[in-house]
């Protein structure tokens, strides 16, 4: 029974996550460090057409989402748009998602994890940043469950600061609605761009559909989670943006190193500034660990049709969680952590994202209405948005992103050369 947690087989994983366990999984993604760091480059690329980003970054993921829960309903296993694309795409398919997705979010994995240190400790920003993989690998480890239970208590506390910034600013003397109107700084590549940016704050629900395996009832619980999760960081997001807006103006918040920082200091709220530097890293924290739990069952998946080494398909016997890829995915954003500064070189994660979701939209076109397959228009607009944003990213951001699907095409294609009959 799909809701039965008692009668799992030696490689399954366990259904323990109801509709709030769901929701708070994909809030700890989405409301995580990015939108204490995300508004300020989306402002200096929108001006003050930034809520025009916004809203167009919404309207992209509400499609993407769609999408997504629908396939999730019909295909609930560990793995998201890889199993999705190799169901209804082909097997070619279904790998350059998964293969996107591991590559990409290994390398946000770390720049999160050095987010936190940064946060924390900046003389040590390289040794808390392991420390921190450790602890959260080490959670995962201990079964979703846990995972579940600390993710809920870290988005409990920063919605608050959130709250908190959005009240001190939205009440300051300093709050005029005049900043909020549009500009001649607004253009139509502008509002693109921060578009682009600000969809990665929305691109966490998709760790629901990663996580359908272990979903109680999956195709009524997640088509419910997973909006519910969505319009809970739209309205987040939004108000945080206008808090921001209304203070500082757009160029200042495209100036501001800290935005909400510099936000509660121009609300006259200098003591509030120590609790959102808090709040940062404990979001960051967030979305590490949903992150981790995301590419481990990519990984399990991948591992399971022999795309990854086939012992990353363990499941373990107590925990029921896939304890092998998960201490392989935390060495290496360990090892990421440890060595280098990945912050300013994970162009191709954004890239990958979008390449990610694009094949999720093309896949949920193919479902029929017999199959829950969603309005054709939700795909459409979805693998068009997807399309778009993906090349209005920085020139760089587009060649590295396309660097790394097209090695992970060149590695699919050897293999499949050197064994033929193999069958996934």
């Amino acid at each position: 029974m799909a809701g039965s947690v008692g009668s799992v087989g030696p490689g399954e994983l366990q259904r323990r996550l109801g509709v709030t366990d769901a929701v708070v999984v994909g809030l700890g993604s989405m409301i995580g460090a990015g939108i204490f760091a995300a508004l300020a480059p989306a402002a200096a690329a929108a001006g003050s057409g930034l809520l025009m980003g916004l809203a167009l970054a919404a309207v992209v993921a509400f499609c993407n989402a769609t999408s997504s829960a629908r396939l999730a309903a019909r295909y609930p296993a560990s793995g998201g748009t890889y199993v999705y694309g190799r169901e209804r795409l082909g097997d070619f398919w279904g790998y350059l998602a998964g293969w996107g997705f591991i590559v990409g979010k290994s390398a946000s994995c770390a720049a999160m994890a050095l987010t936190v240190g940064s946060y924390v400790w900046p003389g040590q920003a390289h040794a808390v940043a392991v420390a921190a993989v450790v602890a959260l690998t080490a959670v995962n480890y201990a079964g979703v469950q846990k995972s579940a239970w600390l993710t809920r208590t870290i988005v409990a506390v920063v919605l608050a600061v959130l709250t908190a910034v959005v009240c001190t600013a939205l009440t300051s003397g300093q709050a005029d609605t005049v900043r909020l109107d549009i500009g001649d700084d607004t253009s139509f590549t502008g509002v693109l761009q921060a578009a682009g940016l600000l969809f990665f704050a929305f691109a966490g629900y998709a760790r629901i559909a990663t996580l359908g395996e272990e979903v109680r009832d999956p195709g009524r619980t997640i088509p419910r989670a997973i909006p519910l999760a969505l319009g809970i960081t739209l309205v987040a997001y939004a108000a945080v943006a206008v808090a921001a807006l209304v203070v500082l103006g757009p160029r200042q918040l495209a100036e501001a190193t800290a935005p909400l920082s510099d936000a509660v200091r121009a609300a006259g709220a200098d003591w509030l500034a120590p609790v959102v530097r808090a709040g940062a890293a404990l979001a960051a924290l967030g979305s590490l660990l949903a992150l981790i739990l995301g590419v481990s069952r990519t990984t399990l998946a991948m591992a399971r049709d022999r795309h990854l080494p086939h012992v990353l398909a363990a499941v373990h016997p107590k925990f029921k969680v896939p304890h092998r890829a998960e201490l392989v995915v935390g060495a290496v954003v360990a090892a990421l952590a440890a060595t280098a500064d990945v912050r300013g070189a994970i162009g191709f994660s954004s890239f990958g994202v979008l390449a990610y979701y694009a094949i999720a939209n093309a896949s949920a076109w193919t479902l029929a209405p017999a199959e829950g397959g969603p309005p054709r228009i939700f795909p459409v607009i979805g693998l068009a948005g997807c399309l778009v944003l993906a090349f209005s990213l920085p020139l760089t951001s587009v060649l590295s992103g396309a660097a790394v699907l097209v090695c992970g095409a060149a590695a699919y294609g050897v293999r499949r050369t050197l064994s033929p009959r193999r069958t996934p």
